[in-house]
């Protein structure tokens, strides 16, 4: 069954896209099957693969939340062959309003995955800079959470919400739900502030932070409006790299946690 790992921080901004595509994309040319899951409805990880979110109309996510469609009818293939997409669009919108009154609201995404669990080995969530329903699906659905962390000021504010948010979803919704780690996203080694930040949020998570640090760099940024994942774009770059040891670092993870369950 492959692992579920939603990317959340309901603050806009913290490379919560940038991680979503990007590790995606590595843990794909490390062949490892791998599915992204856009639930944001901005389709920002729908546009960063090279998909126009306006183009698919009736072929998103929002028909396997809403009108719970089988998921693999949705999925479209990148130009990775590791690598395939459940995209969103901006209908999505609107999904939170519509499931307020919805049966088994919460577990729309993960009874969707049920069906397709067993085909990859890595599923990723893009969730929404929110603490809504859309997320909570994603935190229902998922094994981990990954919470990227941008290294600037006010980087730990609303860190609580999130961690109390969490909190209530292993209480009632899924108790199995984990912190797979904390990710240092935009850091620059040249700024004190940078540094300090990375100092408070390793000190806040005391073991829970990457080794791995997402450093600031202009191809990373660039490639997003190229509908490429950096290691596509550039894959000699300081950001590829980056993506590439935090792949490895979450296989290793994945690998010790099997060595221990079977000891």
């Amino acid at each position: 069954m492959g692992k579920v790992i939603a990317i959340a921080n309901q603050k806009g901004g913290v490379g919560k896209t940038t991680t979503s595509v990007n590790l995606a994309a590595c843990l794909a040319v490390a062949e490892y099957p791998t599915l992204l899951i856009d639930i944001d409805p901005q389709a920002n990880s729908t546009s960063g693969l090279g998909f126009n979110s306006g183009e698919l109309k009736n072929k998103t996510i929002y028909e396997v939340i809403i009108n719970e469609e089988k998921i693999a009818d949705f999925l479209l293939s990148t130009d990775l062959s590791y690598l395939k997409l459940l995209p969103s669009s901006i209908n999505l919108v609107g999904a939170e309003v519509e499931l307020v009154s919805a049966i088994s609201r919460e577990q729309r995404l993960l009874r969707a995955l049920e069906q397709v669990r067993a085909d990859y080995e890595y599923i990723l969530v893009d969730c929404p800079p929110s603490l809504g329903l859309l997320t909570i699906n994603a935190l229902t659905a998922s094994d981990s959470v990954l919470i990227p962390i941008q290294c600037e000021y006010y980087a730990l504010e609303g860190l609580g919400q999130l961690l109390n948010t969490i909190r209530l979803v292993q209480k009632h919704l899924n108790e199995h739900l984990a912190i797979e780690g904390v990710l240092l996203t935009m850091y620059d080694a040249r700024l004190n502030l940078s540094r300090q930040v990375a100092e408070d949020v390793r000190r806040y998570f005391e073991g829970r932070v990457f080794k791995t640090v997402i450093n600031r760099n202009v191809r990373l940024s660039e490639a997003p409006s190229f509908g490429k994942p950096i290691i596509l774009y550039d894959a000699v770059s300081a950001g590829s790299e980056n993506y590439m040891s935090l792949a490895e670092e979450i296989i290793q993870n994945g690998e010790q946690k099997s060595v221990g369950q079977r000891a």
